[in-house]
């Protein structure tokens, strides 16, 4: 028999009660329990000490008996520190884009790749251009100067 630790719907239409309940996996989401561990009311505020409580002692004891948390309970018991927090996963084929928008952002990506490219190959142009009339410059007045020197010489 797998056991779960599960939520059990009650209240009114549009105004939902939630029992934290121990139940055979085979049993009716509402239907017979083996023991009732705790509450959850969502209609009250987060922050307000009625919207969840849970028997930790009982839940710790099913726990080790080997009952399995629903995901919601998971997170619950792991808020009051019972449990590890539940790992995200990682993303999966449903959450991708479709193959058309992965092939439109390869093209984006491809796109600002080659102009990123040429931004950088037109600034190295453009030091080189920067540094070439320098040396030219210091090229020219090098021989002027030889010949003032000479000249001061005679």
């Amino acid at each position: 028999m797998s056991l779960k630790i599960r939520m059990s719907r009650g209240g009114a239409k549009k105004r939902p009660f939630y029992r934290i309940v121990v139940a055979d996996s085979r049993a009716p989401r509402d239907g017979r329990f083996i023991e009732k561990i705790g509450f959850h009311n969502p209609m009250v505020p987060a922050d307000h000490a009625e919207r969840i409580q849970i028997n930790l002692d009982r839940a710790k004891h099913w726990l080790s008996v080997g009952a399995q948390p629903s995901p919601r309970v998971h997170r619950f018991l792991a808020d009051a520190g019972v449990m590890d927090k539940p790992s995200i996963p990682e993303q999966t084929k449903k959450n991708q884009p479709k193959a058309k928008a992965q092939e439109r952002i390869r093209e984006r990506e491809e796109k600002a790749k080659e102009a990123a490219e040429a931004a950088a190959a037109a600034e190295a142009e453009a030091a080189e251009a920067a540094a070439a009339p320098a040396e030219e410059a210091a090229a020219e007045e090098a021989p002027a100067e030889e010949a003032a020197a000479e000249e001061t010489n005679a």
